[in-house]
């Protein structure tokens, strides 16, 4: 299955001018940010081999980014960080980044096209799309800038804390992940409300009260 432009057509007959295009990357990682990206291409725009980010190989997201960045009438990305993540869910962090995209945006967006989310609080017209980045052009581009940028933010992050290799799991949660986890405790950027960190968390205290109570 390939994306189309179809929505954006649609959206321009009906009178748009800049139809921004949104997804997320980082919906599931135990650590680090969630990025989003709002992309507005150009009528009728061309990508070879663009498609939803999970379809597509590292090197050629690395491409199809550095053509989207050129071509795209605008680009704006988005983050909401670990902390945001969680104080309010990861739901309304995604909303929060995807908001902080849309605002990075120049020119500024008339309509919206989602992948499978709405934004209650953003009062534009826009349109929720099951499976967007597999059906429509720019929310597939979005998909692809997003997930680059957060690739890239966790690549900084492995400089600073390289005992967790996030270098090579970008912080979902693999079994080396999983193991790393358990070996070192979670990190500044590891998200303490997700299951697996909270349990690690909660075992920690517990080894340090027994510590602490044989010392008695």
């Amino acid at each position: 299955m390939q994306p189309t432009d179809d929505f954006e057509v649609e959206a321009q007959q009906r009178g748009y001018h800049f139809v921004a295009g949104l997804d997320e990357a980082g919906r599931g990682p135990l650590a680090g940010p969630v990025v989003a990206a709002a992309v507005i291409l150009p009528r009728r725009c061309r990508l070879a081999g663009l498609n939803d980010s999970k379809q597509v190989g590292e090197s050629e997201r690395e491409r199809l980014y550095e053509e989207i960045a050129r071509r795209a009438v605008g680009v704006g990305i988005g983050c909401a960080s670990e902390q945001e993540i969680d104080a309010m869910n990861i739901l309304q962090a995604t909303r929060l980044a995807m908001e902080r995209a849309i605002l990075a945006l120049a020119p500024p967006p008339d309509f919206l096209l989602l992948d499978a989310v709405t934004l209650p609080g953003v009062y534009l017209p826009q349109r929720s799309i099951i499976k967007g980045d597999e059906l429509c052009f720019s929310i597939a581009a979005a998909s692809i800038m997003a997930k680059v940028s957060r690739d890239r933010l966790m690549r900084e992050y492995h400089l600073r804390y390289p005992q967790y290799n996030f270098l090579t799991h970008k912080g979902y949660g693999t079994a080396e992940h999983l193991q790393l986890l358990a070996q070192y405790g979670p990190c500044e950027i590891h998200r303490r409300t997700f299951r697996p960190v909270l349990r690690t968390c909660a075992l920690g205290s517990e080894t340090a009260s027994f510590s602490f109570k044989g010392k008695g």
